[in-house]
């Protein structure tokens, strides 16, 4: 919460200065998110500084997803970490619903302090599929790209079809203070790409998930 001390003009009443509690934005949205209750079929996101309402994905992303999914659990089954989706992230009164991430099985490492999700500091990798529509697209390609650089994710992946003829992008080595990467490595659909670092390492993604080249 920050003070804001508004003055009077000397003009009026000598009475002391009021002092007005003002709250911070970030909490004002938290409270908002926390408290929305959206129909079926619909969730909420605070992605820099505002909140975003989006429907679930179309049956093509869920292809995707179920695939990444299944195949991220077979690759950690005898690890300590495990595959998770449909959960938030949080990070600094910020909000994520990735379709895709990597943490510690564990609740403990891995809970938030309000209970209400996972915070960012325990995830190793974290994926994104791009749904159609321009605001969808720079959300996952813009908004999120800067957000989970902002919270040091090790390695964020879009799996894109609306790239060209579909593209896997791998990105490396967060700078925070930037909002943005130093590694990138993007590769067409039908090129398989390997996650370099992390609990995922080896993990490749290839047209076993994304399906083949699009159009």
């Amino acid at each position: 919460m920050t003070a804001l001390a508004h003055e009077r003009p000397e003009t009026m009443s000598e009475a002391p200065a009021e002092i007005v509690n003002v709250p911070d934005l970030d909490e004002v949205l938290w409270q908002a998110w926390k408290a929305m209750e959206l129909p079926e079929g619909y969730r909420a996101e605070i992605i820099e500084g505002a909140i975003e309402v989006s429907p679930t994905g179309r049956f093509s992303h869920a292809q995707i997803v179920n695939r990444l999914r299944d195949a991220l659990a077979i690759f950690l089954q005898d690890s300590e970490y495990g595959a998770w989706n449909d959960t938030n992230v949080i990070h600094a009164r910020k909000a994520w619903i990735p379709d895709g991430f990597v943490a510690p099985r564990d609740a403990e490492l891995v809970e938030e302090e309000d209970g209400l999700g996972v915070k960012a500091p325990a995830i190793g990798v974290v994926f994104e599929v791009v749904s159609p529509g321009k605001r969808n697209q720079d959300r996952d390609r813009i908004r999120k790209r800067r957000e989970y650089a902002r919270a040091g994710i090790p390695v964020y992946v879009i799996i894109d079809d609306h790239d060209s003829h579909g593209t896997v992008t791998v990105l490396t080595e967060p700078e925070p203070e930037r909002a943005d990467w130093v590694g990138v490595h993007r590769v067409p659909y039908g090129t398989e790409v390997t996650i370099s670092d992390g609990p995922a390492k080896g993990f490749v993604i290839g047209e076993a998930i994304t399906g083949p080249k699009r159009g």
